[in-house]
């Protein structure tokens, strides 16, 4: 399926053997692009990509639906995770469990090889269908209904809502009317090639790239007694993906408590911002350039849950 012709992304004199090596770097560079127009729609949902609603809901839509993201409800709630970032009760991803919601494993499910499928498991399907569908990481206060991004009386919304998730879902039919238009007319492995495996990259990074701004054995999580707005957008960390994907994802990794603290700031100006959020927060400014994929693992394999009655919670693990 995968071993088209390099003809397509390459010149017609290469051999036919190249297309296993071009393949996988137009995977690469595709998947980094892209998440770079994910976070562009992202800046629109904050209204930060121009001056005007109508061009910023509109290039959300657009881009967000073509990524299979339903622009208007994940807005809606990336919104309120803005507004309660750190909070145990009511932030809206990557929360902590407290000790006594933690379930125990067995040993096996605690070895290294496990957590590494695991990682797997939430780098891979963590976003879709993981968070979009079920909300997976969020808080308690969801776990009654339906905890669908897709879903207008889903528990994430509002009665006002409505018309917005509707209109995200129409987005999406669109795009899925478009990619079936593909795949009937040039085949399943060109849709596959040219778009699928790139947008799994896509995926990735957002799942690690917000895991990793929100999750680490240093950064305090808050109850109702102790959480303030202000708290919690101090206590994101900013982190450096290196000076190539930090350019192509817009600086939203490296530059992230900035972007806590003046979320409808233009993008382009967070790295100023940053030079001077710095000075003022001095050693309270929260910056890890600890190598991603060693944070990653330290992350997953420290971070299990807070305990039970702390106000100002730290992640912990019991092996």
């Amino acid at each position: 399926m995968f071993a088209y012709s390099a003809t397509y992304i390459g010149h017609p004199s290469l051999p036919e053997w190249s297309s296993y090596i071009l393949w996988p770097i137009y995977w690469v560079c595709q998947g980094v692009v892209c998440t770079g127009l994910w976070v562009l729609a992202h800046e629109c949902g904050h209204q930060a990509f121009s001056d005007y609603r109508i061009v910023n809901d509109t290039v959300g839509l657009v881009v967000h639906s073509a990524l299979l993201v339903p622009y208007f409800s994940w807005k809606i709630s990336h919104r309120n995770h803005h507004s309660n970032t750190g909070s145990i009760e009511n932030d809206e991803v990557f929360v902590p469990s407290r000790r006594k919601d933690f379930k125990a494993k067995e040993m096996v499910k605690e070895t290294p090889i496990y957590s590494a499928y695991l990682i797997l498991m939430m780098l891979t399907v963590g976003w879709m269908p993981g968070y979009l569908f079920i909300n997976t990481g969020g808080p308690a206060k969801y776990w009654k209904k339906s905890r669908s991004h897709f879903n207008p009386y889903s528990e994430l919304y509002e009665p006002k809502d409505f018309w917005e998730i509707v209109i995200s879902d129409l987005g999406l039919i669109f795009y899925l009317c478009v990619f079936a238009w593909i795949i009937s007319t040039f085949g399943f492995g060109t849709w596959i090639c040219f778009y699928f495996v790139p947008y799994l990259i896509v995926n990735y990074h957002l799942v690690l790239i917000t895991y990793l701004q929100h999750t680490d054995v240093y950064m305090p999580h808050f109850d109702e007694k102790e959480w303030t707005w202000l708290r919690g957008a101090f206590c994101t960390v900013d982190r450096s993906f290196g000076s190539v994907l930090n350019y192509f994802f817009h600086h939203i990794t490296d530059t992230h408590v900035a972007h806590h603290l003046f979320s409808s700031m233009p993008f382009y100006h967070t790295e100023e911002a940053t030079i001077y959020i710095k000075k003022v927060l001095g050693k309270f400014h929260m910056k890890d350039d600890t190598p991603i994929a060693i944070a990653l693992w330290r992350s997953f394999r420290n971070c299990k849950y807070v305990d039970d009655d702390a106000h100002i919670a730290f992640y912990q693990r019991d092996w």
